[in-house]
């Protein structure tokens, strides 16, 4: 089953964009091993502090790797040098997917057709 992480982290603004543009080989890194699908940090556009996490893992065990690996050791230890004040983050095992818009185009809540 995948696993998605949804993480926000909230950094000092002043060092926000360093921290991301710095932060390029871990997150290639990441993106390059076995059971990475999505990897993805990014700058919010609604507060100049926050970073937003997004990441999906093909199983349980594609992420207990990544968390031994060097990609993850390296983000966290990076990310951290830049003025982290908070960070709060979940992991989720999806049970169900679907594509958000119906064959009519419509947006819907139902996973199934």
């Amino acid at each position: 089953m995948k696993v998605v992480i949804a993480a926000q982290i909230d950094l000092d603004p002043a060092q926000r964009e360093e921290a991301l543009t710095s932060a390029k080989k871990w997150i290639d890194g990441a993106l390059a091993q076995d059971g990475c699908n999505h990897y993805e940090w990014s700058a919010d556009g609604n507060d100049p502090s926050r970073v937003n996490v997004f990441e999906e893992w093909e199983s349980e065990e594609a992420l207990a790797a990544h968390f031994k690996g060097p990609a993850y050791a390296g983000m966290r230890d990076h990310i951290g040098t830049f003025g982290m004040t908070g960070a709060e983050s979940k992991k989720y095992l999806v049970s169900k997917e679907g594509p958000v818009y119906n064959a009519e185009g419509q947006a819907t809540e139902a996973f199934d057709s």
